[in-house]
């Protein structure tokens, strides 16, 4: 393998690894703070993407799509949260995993009913549809170095709201005692309502920013919805910090793992068997890794303080 080709693929893997992490932020802020189970948090994923895709329609501008497309993801996050999830906090964790999916089947097939089941695309904005020159060798597209800024970009704004603001305090002191903050005056419920907010609007720009990349469809979220998972137990539940590192290793893991494991395994097996299984074992290995921590820190990576 070139060298050339190897960096690709490593920036191919970061750039899929701040996707990760859009999704994985919200998921564990919604997880690790309300100890709610969110399997519809991969339908907002896939609402952003149709939210961008309709707006770009409308508008014809991509930016102002974008902006469209986040305040109206992080409408929707709220309304689900008001009408819908509030009433299962209290609920059965089995209780809550039947109600999501049951959001989940149903905002699949609107998805179908208003864009059709055919998959659609949209192009990058114009200013951003180039590539630029990295190496003598490598070109990158320049919209795929913009999605690994814009994923740098929250990890930071995220990581210094929590740590260093108000709300952020509130947040924490929320996920760790509840009725200790509610006894002080805070409005615990109004608390919850804006971290299900900020995690429905990070999972709608996940979708925004992936949508002139990947193919949009009805169950888009799905797939990804588990792989945000296993990123969050690697990470540590409730952990911004950890959601950032395992999203990145996970992310590396992947695509480097889907190109280097065949190419591996023909050095020991014979190149028939090693296609045979290549596939398949690079299909498994965030998940071995997902085993492997569990087994050696149980709590995660980086594990939020306070949180069980």
């Amino acid at each position: 393998m070139s060298l050339t080709l190897f960096l690709i693929l490593c920036l191919n893997g970061l750039q899929y690894g701040m996707l990760l992490f859009l999704i994985a932020a919200g998921l564990t802020l919604v997880f690790g703070v309300m100890g709610f189970i969110n399997l519809a948090h991969g339908v907002q994923y896939m609402v952003g993407a149709y939210l961008v895709f309709a707006y770009t329609a409308v508008t014809g501008n991509f930016m102002i799509a974008v902006a469209l497309s986040l305040v109206t993801a992080l409408i929707f996050g709220l309304l689900l949260e008001f009408f819908v999830f509030r009433h299962l906090y209290t609920r059965s964790h089995l209780d809550q995993v039947l109600a999501t999916f049951g959001i989940i089947i149903f905002l699949n097939e609107l998805a179908k009913v208003l864009f059709g089941p055919a998959t659609l695309s949209i192009d990058p904005p114009v200013f951003l549809s180039g590539s630029i020159q990295l190496t003598e060798t490598l070109r990158y597209p320049v919209y795929r170095l913009m999605t690994i800024g814009a994923g740098l970009a929250v990890a930071l704004g995220l990581y210094f709201t929590v740590s260093y603001t108000r709300i952020g305090m509130l947040i924490r002191a929320g996920a760790t005692t509840p009725e200790m903050i509610s006894a002080l005056g805070v409005n615990i419920k109004q608390l919850f309502m804006i971290v299900f907010g900020v995690g429905a609007m990070l999972a709608g720009f996940a979708g925004v920013i992936a949508a002139p990349i990947f193919a949009i469809e009805p169950g888009m979220g799905d797939n990804i919805l588990i792989v945000a998972f296993v990123v969050i137990i690697i990470g540590g539940i409730g952990s911004i910090g950890g959601a950032f590192v395992a999203a990145l290793l996970v992310g590396l893991i992947d695509t480097l793992g889907r190109s280097l494991a065949t190419l591996f395994l023909s050095f020991v097996f014979n190149p028939s068997f090693a296609n045979q299984i290549g596939p398949a074992l690079a299909s498994m290995l965030i998940y071995l890794l997902m085993a492997a921590i569990l087994v050696l820190r149980p709590k995660g990576l980086l594990p939020a303080k306070g949180v069980a």
